[in-house]
């Protein structure tokens, strides 16, 4: 019986396992659902590393088995094993291999990344117009906070995902400032006085965030989107982007930022064109007739128990208590 030549089984197992390769590398479920038009790029990217990960790990792995088996040693056989001392070919091809793919990968990734805006944030200075919100509430302090600190025109940023190369000479049809803080992110519309505890864009709108940091290092990431960007303190970031389906999507930090780290999350709520404009009008109505209670209301004409009856409810206390105490006092 004629045997096998050795690289006839080589080629069959190098067909067999650049099959299994692809087939796993193009039909994994390991990616949420793609919700932006940056995301294709980000995943085929993915695909080609985890198909070559998969190739590298099954002729590895399966040459370990493979060798286990073939050159066990045999019950009785106490004979030394035949000296190595080297194979040049081998450790030339084991290291051109993976130099090729390194290149690569990285010429590649540089191509995904210019295509995504990465090399051209283009930032766009603008100002930003705040409301003023009721007093009474933790939120509502903070949101002063970073009601003042973001009334000044906005620095235009130059670091992080700008106008892709298709868009680099248009303005974003929608710019929303970003602000994290420990521990929630608060986005305000410039165009419409808007502040929000989530990110409401419409579908297929070229959305530019101008992200910034009041305290500590935080990380915009959006995993349906396949985006994330810093936010840090004193220097402005660019994140922009075309989300490409309805729905709702959630926003985590993805850097530690202190000790309630895990907590620090929201949603992004992509919206129809009709439905977003929706909900614009119905926040700037809102706003305004809060707005217009503040301007009505004289807090140095109230006693300090009609100043606090609003938030006796959130503060867990009944009207007639606190009518009690401040009397008491």
């Amino acid at each position: 019986m004629q045997q096998v030549p050795v690289s006839l089984w080589t080629l069959v197992a190098g067909i067999v396992v650049t099959a299994i390769s692809i087939w796993i590398g193009h039909n994994h479920t390991l990616m949420p659902e793609q919700a932006s038009l940056q995301a294709p790029l980000v995943d085929g990217f993915f695909n080609v590393m985890f198909t070559i990960a998969i190739a590298l790990f099954l002729v590895v792995e399966g040459t370990i088995v493979l060798f286990l088996i073939q050159y066990r040693r045999r019950r009785g056989d106490d004979t030394d094993g035949l000296p190595v001392e080297g194979n040049v070919p081998l450790e030339i091809f084991w290291t051109a291999i993976p130099t090729v793919i390194v290149l690569g990968l990285g010429i590649y990734s540089v191509d995904v990344f210019n295509q995504m805006g990465g090399f051209e944030p283009a930032g766009h200075p603008h100002s930003a117009a705040h409301v003023a919100h009721l007093p009474g509430t933790a939120l509502a302090a903070t949101l002063s906070d970073t009601s003042q600190a973001t009334t000044a025109p906005t620095i235009a940023p130059k670091i992080g995902i700008g106008a892709s190369p298709q868009t680099l000479d248009k303005l974003a049809d929608l710019v929303v400032d970003v602000k994290g803080i420990q521990y929630a992110w608060i986005f305000n519309y410039p165009d419409s006085g808007i502040t929000s505890g989530e990110l409401h864009i419409p579908v297929g709108a070229d959305v530019q965030l101008n992200l910034s940091a009041q305290d500590v290092i935080h990380s915009f990431w959006v995993p349906n989107f396949r985006l994330k960007q810093d936010a840090l303190p004193g220097i402005p970031t660019e994140l922009r982007f075309v989300a490409t389906k309805p729905g709702t999507y959630p926003v985590v930090c993805a850097e530690l930022c202190g000790g309630y780290h895990g907590s620090m999350r929201t949603q992004v709520i992509v919206h129809t064109p009709e439905e977003y404009d929706s909900w614009r009008t119905e926040n700037q109505i809102a706003q305004q007739q809060n707005l217009n209670q503040v301007v009505a209301v004289n807090p140095a004409d109230l006693s300090t128990s009609e100043f606090l009856a609003p938030h006796t409810h959130d503060m867990g206390i009944s009207a007639a208590t606190l009518e009690s105490v401040v009397i008491g006092h």
